[in-house]
């Protein structure tokens, strides 16, 4: 799941090969959802799929949607049994109201956050729960500023091309609270990830997540910039032969009253 205007693109098979991380560390999210026989639950930002299939293995009947269609015909592709649909979390409107709301690993793609609360209150029945997770203040910091350090040598902004918005929990909360939901969890947690793919794990991350800091750079320049970035994070993010990216996350839990 994207912001719409973000350049990202996203490639399914490189994602799950490579960031297969995202939903194995997405289960715990499901564990305080605590999904129920029978509940109709939206996952909004659903990737690939893997997560929207936990929830169904509870007995939950579950809708996933994402604003790519690469990712929601991947899902389609893995888990035919299952209901999957391209929508925008911006934009999306409910047919019916759902139970609950799950969300990994989106909202920090969102800037108009605001706005997908909206979306998520209107697809919540009264008494209905929304349970998310997703970057936090200060997440990937390190990567960040790497990326900004090399890219001013270029004569880029990268703030200028920053796709992400990382609140604290309490910016975060405020905006539930003043959709009116009731904020009953809220944890902002340190959580290094192991990235796959060893000594290849930075630029394979950096593939996947960062185009719009590189969108119109050409391949043998990004090439380049991606070696000088390693070099800068080889201290810090890398060792025994792996790389490690600097998560900060949020998790939160809020009802409907």
């Amino acid at each position: 799941m994207k912001e719409t205007g973000s350049k990202n693109t996203w490639n399914a098979k490189l994602y799950d090969e490579s960031a297969s991380f995202v939903s194995q560390l997405g289960k715990g999210v499901i564990e305080l959802l605590n999904p129920k026989q029978g509940e109709q639950i939206l996952d909004l930002g659903c990737g690939t799929g893997d997560l929207t299939y936990e929830i169904s293995k509870a007995g939950a009947i579950p809708l996933g949607i994402d604003s790519a269609s690469s990712m929601i015909e991947a899902a389609k592709n893995k888990y035919p049994t299952l209901d999957f649909l391209v929508k925008d979390a911006l934009t999306y409107k409910a047919s019916k109201p759902f139970d609950a709301v799950f969300s990994n690993a989106v909202l920090h793609w969102i800037k108009n956050p605001s706005k997908v609360i909206e979306t998520v209150w209107h697809a919540l029945k009264s008494g209905g729960r929304f349970v998310c997770e997703f970057g936090g203040k200060g997440n990937v910091e390190m990567i960040i500023d790497s990326i900004s350090s090399v890219l001013s040598g270029y004569g880029i902004s990268a703030s200028e091309r920053n796709p992400w918005y990382y609140p604290s929990i309490g910016e975060y909360s405020t905006l539930l609270e003043n959709q009116g939901f009731r904020v009953t969890y809220a944890l902002h947690f340190d959580r290094p990830t192991k990235l796959n793919d060893g000594v290849n794990g930075l630029n394979n991350w950096l593939d996947m997540f960062t185009n719009d800091f590189f969108y119109d750079i050409p391949g043998s320049e990004k090439k380049e910039i991606y070696q000088r970035i390693n070099e800068r994070l080889k201290p810090a993010l890398y060792r025994n032969g792996a790389w490690y990216a600097d998560y900060k996350r949020i998790r939160m839990r809020a009802e409907k009253n």
